[in-house]
């Protein structure tokens, strides 16, 4: 069996799959919304009941991104790979 093989099958196990995609998160919310919310982003959590906590600056980005929720649950779980956030809540 190949290294390759190995580290493949490892990450593909749930329990791993989730940790990695946890560790990108920034990178995906960055992806999802785009840069300008992302800069605007001053806390990003995901708590242990996998809802994803952001605060926001901007009283105008937090309004729309509060009216897309649902899409951006969806979007980052897609993304990921691995269904990491059961909601989304912004402050």
């Amino acid at each position: 069996m190949l290294v390759g093989d190995l580290l493949e099958e490892f990450f593909k196990r749930p329990y791993v799959a989730a940790k990695v995609a946890e560790g990108k998160l920034p990178d995906t919310w960055r992806a999802v919304v785009g840069e300008r919310a992302a800069a605007e982003t001053t806390e990003l959590r995901l708590d242990s009941r996998h809802i994803l906590h952001v605060r926001m600056r901007s009283s105008v980005l937090r309004s729309e991104l509060f009216l897309q929720r649902d899409a951006l649950c969806e979007a980052i779980n897609r993304r990921a790979g691995i269904r990491i956030v059961q909601a989304v809540e912004i402050r």
